[in-house]
């Protein structure tokens, strides 16, 4: 009789592991129902909770990668030798694999903060282990900081997929319901606020424009390396914006479809470097610059602005109000003045 019970109970225990690692690679798949969605107009908010915020690469021999269509939010940003990286931000939906899993940099952790996030990154240099201690976020580090700047340790979960390529820092990866299992483990709390961007529900079809297609180069003053220009093709029916990277459609690897999204903001900063001897850049995350806003087809020029590492970003239109998203994912490129054009 008791291994009839037992038996049952690891049936029903991997039947639920699997529904759940199933439902995880789903494009579009809540893993939690988004809080507060009124009618169309209303403020919309994304999630609640803590939002998980992991470092993914993008090197070409990185490419495809895993997880990024089921983030709420994803910064693309300049790292080094005009190769991007991502800051994935998840929050209404958890995705079982994340990666290629990459290390951190000053600025990606400035935007990281923007969302009181659990942050997860593998491993920096000392010196960006101490100012993201200083920076006061939840941090989970693949790799422990043995330089004595930062107490931060080596507590983020991974494994390594050597199918994925032969070359080891392109083999890590992780997952956020591990994450997130790790984070209670060191007393970490998942209470938060969600996406502190403002919401709304799609334009009627009617009243959708007609910007079919967004140019984005990251190249820089020092670098424009090829394969790292950027398109959204805007598609009507759906309202949502397809990406190609590099004259390529940008696909997941698990689903092999190509990455579409609700809303792609394109904000304009200072970039500068290399900075040092590993052809590091610079970024700046605070203050102020031009934004272009992407939204219901339509292209709306205005400013973003953050006062601290610890705000958030706010987008406004050439009125000073502010922008509203669509309900459901964003693509946000910083790149330099002059950079992003549409037609």
């Amino acid at each position: 009789m008791k291994k009839i019970i037992i038996s049952v109970f690891i049936l029903v225990l991997s039947t639920v592991l699997l529904m759940g690692t199933a439902m995880m690679i789903l494009p579009g798949m809540p893993a939690k129902s988004p809080q507060g969605v009124q009618n169309d107009g209303d403020i919309y908010a994304m999630g609640s909770g803590r939002p998980i915020v992991v470092m993914v690469e993008n090197s070409l021999a990185a490419r495809p990668q895993s997880g990024l269509h089921l983030a709420d939010v994803v910064f693309e940003v300049v790292a080094e030798y005009g190769i991007t990286r991502f800051v994935t931000v998840f929050n209404t939906r958890d995705a079982s694999i994340v990666g290629p899993f990459r290390s951190a940099r000053p600025h990606f952790a400035e935007i990281a903060r923007s969302f009181d996030p659990i942050y997860c990154f593998f491993g920096t240099y000392p010196q960006c282990y101490q100012y993201i201690e200083s920076l006061g976020m939840h941090a989970l580090s693949a790799m422990a900081d043995n330089s004595g700047l930062s107490s931060i340790a080596g507590g983020c979960p991974y494994w390594r997929d050597w199918n994925r390529s032969k070359v080891q820092e392109h083999t890590a990866f992780t997952s956020t319901l591990q994450i997130k299992q790790r984070a209670q483990e060191m007393g970490y709390s998942l209470d938060g606020n969600g996406i502190p961007f403002e919401y709304k529900g799609d334009a009627p079809e009617g009243q959708r424009g007609g910007v079919s297609n967004i140019y984005v180069d990251f190249g820089t003053e020092a670098y424009s390396p090829r394969g790292f220009n950027v398109n959204f093709k805007y598609d009507m029916a759906s309202n949502s914006y397809l990406r190609y990277m590099g004259g390529k459609a940008h696909t997941d690897y698990e689903t092999g479809q190509i990455i579409s999204v609700k809303n792609v903001l394109v904000l304009t900063t200072d970039i500068q470097g290399p900075v040092d001897q590993w052809k590091h850049m610079n970024v700046r995350t605070t203050g102020s610059g031009q934004g272009f806003y992407f939204i219901d087809g339509q292209a709306i020029q205005g400013i973003w602005e953050r006062g601290s590492a610890a705000n958030p970003f706010v987008f406004k239109d050439s009125n000073g109000k502010t922008v509203k998203l669509n309900a459901g994912n964003t693509w946000v490129c910083m790149v330099m003045p002059g950079k992003v054009g549409w037609e």
